[in-house]
């Protein structure tokens, strides 16, 4: 398997490379994305032969069809070390932790699927405990080191943290919206006092953050002298490994490989989502995939009208869904790059208009009668609507979900298909939000026995305005006080 930039020149030769190559580096010189140069196709017979395998063997078949320059045993070994009960041991039913990522039932026809149950509470860990592994095989194999920068709105910054603390040759840099996320949030990140943890709060939004380690990977020879890598979702091996989640919880709700499901995923950077798409592309049996937006609606403005327009600091509001205040979806290049046809003259030109503008229209083109046929939806939740469906959520299945998995699960019900079953994924655990559970219930969320006290923690941080040149200092001064 080879893979592209999404900014470059699809079938050239010596621009393509390969997994390993693309997982140390994130995004590419070009300033694209890489994606893989075709999605290996699954057949119905694989995916019958799938439903007895655990969910590390599972994550073997599918990652090994992407990862073709590794082992297919060292797959399998780190697999099989990534995806224990004993990592991701906060299930709602202990007795069900051996199935990784346990698919409940709500009602007839509607299910949620547990992706929140690793070291920090948040999807974001079935990726990047796996990213963690293949960084530290891959730098011990080559005797080198990596520099990690990367960008949160909340839970993507504590997984690959707590993915990359202690581990040999890696150093992480996190960048992190000052003020904007959830105690808990801040806490499982800045009480972290591993020597290879560096926390930056941002004086901004996501985006601001996320603009600065664009900028960052975009100077090549400060990127090349400092071996700058990435954890975002613009590292093709996060979304690989998201894949994997996408077929299990197919093979959890069905009886049969005819049989099509839906999926609803709240959205921000569109990551998550990109992965279903993926799975869909490769042949898994998906009827529509629902994407859920919160008041920063960029990504459901766009497939309702077919208008992308990013949204400003000012316009980008702070939400009770913090982990999706984001107005500049970064992946949502590598779904585009699909949609008009992998053409990556077309896709520049789109890039330009985004960049000159802040927007770019494919209404009334082709372009959006593909988009208007890929099976995604979109809609919209507010405060009010997510505090309305934690309470009905509760109050009817006895289960409490956090506030963005109740954005997912307020937009699936307005696109639900009575014949066809709809999969939530849950997005994080309600304890890391315990301000909202409480207003919208009236009592705090239960908090798993290893998170007691983890706000009184001390918590190490440094403030940093949005200015990429006082990041290159702090990162090259860091750098240079360990050599």
């Amino acid at each position: 398997m080879r893979y592209v930039s999404t900014r470059g020149r699809a079938g050239v030769a010596n621009a393509e490379r390969g997994f390993t190559d693309i997982l140390l580096s994130g995004l590419a010189d070009d300033g694209g994305l890489y994606v893989p140069a075709y999605y290996p196709p699954v057949t119905r017979a694989e995916l019958d032969a799938w439903r007895t395998l655990s969910y590390a063997e599972l994550a073997t078949e599918i990652i090994a069809r992407f990862a073709t320059d590794i082992p297919r045993e060292r797959i399998a070994a780190l697999c099989a070390a990534t995806y224990t009960p004993q990592t991701y041991r906060h299930a709602r039913d202990a007795a069900a932790a051996a199935q990784i990522t346990p698919l409940h039932w709500l009602a007839p026809g509607l299910a949620l699927l547990e992706l929140s149950n690793g070291p920090t509470l948040a999807f974001k860990d079935m990726a990047m405990q796996l990213l963690g592994a293949l960084f530290e095989h891959l730098l011990a194999e080559r005797g080198t080191e990596l520099n990690v920068l990367g960008a949160t709105s909340g839970d993507t910054g504590s997984a690959a943290e707590h993915a990359l603390r202690g581990r040999q040759r890696v150093q992480v840099f996190m960048l992190s919206p000052q003020g904007r996320m959830s105690a808990f949030q801040r806490a499982q990140m800045y009480s972290l006092q591993d020597a290879n943890i560096h926390n930056y709060a941002v004086a901004g939004t996501f985006d601001d953050c996320q603009d600065l380690v664009k900028a960052v990977a975009g100077d090549l020879d400060f990127k090349q002298r400092w071996r700058i890598g990435s954890v975002n979702s613009i590292n093709w091996g996060r979304i690989v490994a998201q894949i994997v989640y996408y077929f299990r919880g197919y093979l959890a709700a069905t009886k049969s490989s005819d049989e099509r499901v839906s999926f609803a995923v709240p959205s921000g950077n569109f990551g998550n989502i990109l992965s279903g798409w993926i799975a869909k592309q490769m042949g898994l049996p998906i009827h529509r995939l629902i994407l859920a937006t919160n008041e920063n609606d960029v990504l459901d403005e766009f497939f309702r009208t077919g208008r992308y327009r990013v949204r400003g600091a000012a316009e980008t509001l702070a939400t009770s869904s913090p982990s999706m205040d984001i107005s500049k979806a970064s992946n949502f290049e590598r779904y585009v790059f699909d949609v008009v046809g992998r053409d990556p003259d077309v896709l520049r030109e789109l890039w330009w208009e985004l960049d000159t503008r802040g927007e770019f229209h494919l209404a009334g083109t082709p372009f959006f009668e593909t988009v208007r046929g890929s099976g995604l939806v979109s809609g919209r939740s507010s405060h009010r609507d997510r505090l309305r469906t934690i309470r009905t959520v509760a109050e009817r299945h006895g289960v409490v979900i956090d506030p963005h998995t109740a954005d997912g699960v307020k937009v699936a019900l307005e696109h639900r298909d009575d014949a066809v079953t709809t999969i939530c994924l849950e997005t994080a655990q309600p304890a890391k939000f315990a301000d909202t559970i409480v207003e919208a219930l009236g009592r705090e969320p239960d908090r798993p026995a290893d998170f007691a006290g983890l706000e009184s923690l001390p918590q190490r941080c440094e403030s940093l305005a949005a200015d990429v040149a006082l990041l290159k200092q702090r990162i090259a001064t860091t750098l240079e006080a360990r050599a």
